[in-house]
């Protein structure tokens, strides 16, 4: 008999339907002359009536997250969950618990620590609460990939092992590729940024590695980064609407296909406005009383801002354009009314920082000026340089990491929630 989902009950009804479930025994409950099973699959769970006493027996011998196959009867019931439920069942045990689950997943929430609930990762998240937050970023990356694929990006991969940094090689993982030192990719950055001298517009869905020594609630040692590239813009407020796109397609994905989820974690949704409003940096740092001469922004002034914008524009998300030079990138283009600003913003998200993005320069002659002003070697970014010496499109790109942009979705606490199996300064496993 061909399986069916838990879900599909109702679908499937008709009577004297036969049915087979297959799952994990989410729960048993043992009453004077009936013992219920509740069986949870994927799509969710079905309710199984066992009124045999020497069914019952065997049934009560499986302990919860015993996986089984159950052939039954499916009938009406308002009572069960979804109204229906499988009366008369078969079941056959498909595999044994060998030994005590650190966690009860039958509970409503888990209640498990965090440390917890990573060091059991494959356990725990079958949970319909820890599966129904990687459910929203499977729905997130589907939606990015779904938009940029209509908008003509065409999806790329790009090496993870590299000969060099990207911006900085203190923040690299260095590993022996067959003799010679290589290095885990901080970002797809330069690959991304000369692939628009091919397809003009691209993007990756990919891991990225830090190897910065951060313990911190909102740094991973490895995350999966969102990048999008594309050439022919103007600026950076081109890049700026291609986000906001992106992430309008990324709620929308959601809602369109995660929604059970949405409402199991009672989750508010930002809207994403048709107009992201703007600040430079330099009236970003006045708004929240910082030193004019301050290179970056604080973690509390980002919070400061983003209640300024939801008081001034009702809005959860805020760009900062005009980063000074000395905080970005040698590739970053300046900003060309005042080359100690660039074309590049952070877009803040309920007061966090959740993208970073600007134009880039495109023309040989200027990344050589920059590296000679940053003391880079250019013999360091050899075939970089050279296919900006091959007429590159003026050109610029985003970021979207995607596990904070999960977590502060959910307002979670800490990214590593979010991660299916988070790597950072003192986890290496599971």
């Amino acid at each position: 008999m061909a399986r069916t989902l838990c879900s599909m009950l109702s679908s499937v009804y008709t009577a004297d339907r036969q049915v087979t479930v297959e799952g994990w025994v989410h729960r048993r409950r043992r009453l004077a002359n009936v013992t219920f099973v509740v069986v949870r699959d994927r799509s969710g769970t079905a309710q199984i009536v066992v009124t045999d006493s020497s069914a019952r027996e065997r049934v009560l011998a499986l302990s919860e997250e015993t996986a089984v196959r159950v052939s039954g009867t499916v009938v009406e019931n308002d009572h069960a969950p979804g109204g229906f439920e499988i009366v008369d069942p078969v079941f056959v045990a498909l595999s044994a618990v060998a030994q005590p689950l650190p966690v009860e997943l039958w509970r409503p929430t888990v209640k498990a620590t965090l440390p917890t609930l990573l060091d059991h990762a494959p356990l725990t998240w079958r949970h319909p609460t820890r599966k129904a937050v990687w459910a929203i970023a499977a729905a997130s990356m589907a939606g990015f990939r779904r938009h940029l694929d209509s908008a003509g990006f065409t999806e790329v991969a790009t090496p993870k092992i590299v000969d060099s940094s990207t911006e900085s090689g203190a923040n690299m993982f260095a590993l022996n590729y067959f003799g010679s030192t290589a290095y885990l990719a901080q970002s797809p950055q330069l690959y991304k940024q000369v692939l628009t001298g091919v397809f003009e517009r691209v993007y990756e869905v990919g891991p990225v590695f830090r190897a910065e020594p951060h313990d911190t609630t909102r740094h991973l040692s490895e995350y999966v980064s969102l990048d999008v590239e594309l050439g022919f813009i103007e600026d950076h407020r081109d890049v700026l609407a291609v986000l906001r796109s992106t992430l309008a397609a990324m709620i929308d994905s959601i809602v369109r296909t995660a929604g059970p989820e949405l409402d199991l974690l009672n989750t508010e949704l930002p809207i994403v406005p048709d107009q992201i409003p703007i600040v430079h940096f330099s009236d970003a740092l006045k708004l929240v009383g910082a030193d004019p001469a301050e290179p970056d922004l604080a973690p509390e002034h980002e919070r400061a801002l983003g209640v300024w914008a939801k008081e001034r524009f009702g809005s959860e998300f805020l760009a900062v354009e005009g980063y000074p030079a000395a905080k970005r990138p040698f590739y970053t283009h300046p900003q060309p009314s005042d080359n100690r600003w660039t074309n590049s913003f952070d877009l803040l998200f309920r007061g966090l920082e959740l993208v970073t993005g600007g134009q880039r320069l495109h023309n040989q002659v200027d990344y050589l000026d920059a590296m000679v002003a940053r003391g880079e070697d250019p013999v360091r970014y050899g075939a970089y340089l050279e296919a900006m010496g091959h007429g590159m499109p003026p050109h610029g790109g985003f970021a979207i990491g995607l596990e904070r942009w999960v977590a502060r979705l959910l307002m979670l606490e800490n990214i590593r929630a979010t991660a299916l199996f988070p790597r950072d300064i003192n986890r290496l496993r599971p």
